[in-house]
C-alpha cells in the first residue's frame, strides 16, 4: 500500500455511521472520499457537515476508495460487505458482523477470496482500560459484567444480546482464550418486541465463570467489569476508561495474620475508542497486517451471542413465558 493517504468512505450514516465520518475526518493520513446512505436527505446533510461527497450507492465506490466502514442495519451487512470486498475494497463492518453465522462465513470467505482486510467493529477492544488489562491478565477465574443503558430507539432491529451484550462476550472470549463449556441464560422483552434485558452465566473450559448482564431499559448507565485471578482482583470502568488492580502483596496464610494489599491504577491513555479503532483499521489497510478484531473474532462473538439467545429461548419455553421471542440465528 502506498504511503499516501488512505481513501475511505462510510456506507450508512445514521447516528453511529455519522461518528465514523466525523472520526475519519479527524485522522491523519486519511482522505474522506464520501458517504452512501439509502436516505438521500440524511446523506446530503452529513456530507455537507463534514465537507465530503455523496455517492449514489456502494457500487459507485469501486476504484475510488481503499477502505469502507459499513454501518447499516445488521440484515444488510453481508450483502453490502461482500459487494465491497469483491470490488477489492477493505471493509470494517459494524457489530454484530452479520445476521447469522452462515452470513458471517460469507463475509470471511469474500475477504479471503479477494485478499482483503475484514475488521469487525467491536470497539470496546480499543477502550484504553481493556488495552491495559490485556497486558496483565493471566488466568482469570470469575467475571462480573454489567452493561446497562437507558432506552434509546437506536438499534432496535436486534435484541439486546446482539446490540449490547455482544461487546462483553467478545471481551470475555479475548481475555479467557478458551471455548465455552456450559451456558445458562434468561432474557425478556420490556419495551419492545425483542429481548431488552438479559443475563447469562457462562462457564469456560478453563474453569472460568462469567456472569454477564445487559440492559437497554435501565434508569442509569453502567459499563463495568470486574474479574478475579489468583491473589488479585481487577475492576474496569469502561466509561471512565480506567482499571484498578488490587493484589494480595502478603496473603494471610496462617491464623491470626493480616493480609497486606497493594492498589495499582493501571496505566491508561484516554482516547475515544472509536478513534483508536478506526486508526487501527486504517493502519491494517496501509500495512496489510491482520486487524485486531478480524472476521474470525467477530464470528466467535456472534456464535456465543447465538448460544445466549438459545439459552434465553430455552428458559422462556421452560417457564412458559407469555411472550413471543425471536429465534436465534442459524
Amino acid at each position: 500500500m502506498s504511503e499516501g493517504k488512505i481513501r475511505v468512505a462510510v456506507v450508512g450514516v445514521g447516528d453511529f455511521g455519522r461518528n465514523h465520518v466525523r472520526v475519519y475526518r479527524e485522522l491523519e493520513g486519511v482522505e474522506l472520499v464520501g458517504v452512501v446512505d439509502i436516505d438521500a436527505e440524511r446523506a446530503q446533510k452529513v456530507a455537507a457537515e463534514f465537507g465530503t461527497t455523496v455517492f449514489s450507492d456502494a457500487g459507485a465506490l469501486a476504484g475510488r476508495v481503499d477502505a469502507v466502514s459499513v454501518a447499516v442495519p445488521t440484515v444488510d451487512h453481508t450483502r453490502l460487505g461482500c459487494r465491497l470486498l469483491d470490488q477489492g475494497i477493505d471493509v470494517l463492518v459494524e457489530k454484530p458482523m452479520a445476521a447469522s453465522l452462515a452470513e458471517a462465513d460469507e463475509l470471511i470467505a469474500a475477504a479471503q477470496r479477494r485478499g482483503r482486510i475484514l475488521q469487525v467493529g467491536h470497539l470496546e477492544r480499543f477502550n484504553p482500560a481493556i488495552v491495559a488489562v490485556e497486558k496483565i491478565v493471566n488466568r482469570p477465574l470469575f467475571f462480573e459484567v454489567h452493561r446497562l443503558g437507558v432506552f434509546s430507539p437506536r438499534s432496535l432491529d436486534v435484541d439486546v444480546v446482539y446490540d449490547v451484550m455482544i461487546h462483553d462476550l467478545d471481551i470475555l472470549l479475548a481475555l479467557v482464550g478458551a471455548p465455552v463449556a456450559d451456558l445458562k441464560a434468561v432474557g425478556i422483552p420490556i419495551l419492545t418486541n425483542k429481548v431488552d434485558i438479559a443475563h447469562a452465566r457462562i462457564e469456560f473450559e478453563t474453569g472460568a465463570v462469567a456472569n454477564v448482564t445487559a440492559s437497554r431499559v435501565s434508569t442509569e448507565r453502567v459499563r463495568k467489569m470486574r474479574f478475579f485471578q489468583e491473589h488479585e482482583y481487577i475492576s474496569v470502568d469502561y466509561a471512565r476508561q480506567d482499571a484498578l488492580r488490587v493484589r494480595a502483596v502478603s496473603p494471610a496464610t496462617t491464623p491470626g495474620t493480616q493480609p497486606r494489599f497493594g492498589f495499582e491504577k493501571l496505566d491508561t491513555h484516554p482516547e475515544e475508542p472509536l478513534k483508536a479503532e478506526l486508526r487501527s483499521f486504517v493502519d491494517s489497510v496501509r500495512t496489510r497486517s491482520a486487524p485486531r478484531v478480524n472476521g474470525a473474532a467477530g464470528r466467535r462473538a456472534l456464535e456465543l451471542a447465538d448460544r445466549v439467545m438459545s439459552g434465553i429461548l430455552d428458559h422462556a419455553s421452560r417457564v412458559q413465558l407469555g411472550v413471543s421471542l425471536p429465534q436465534a440465528s442459524p
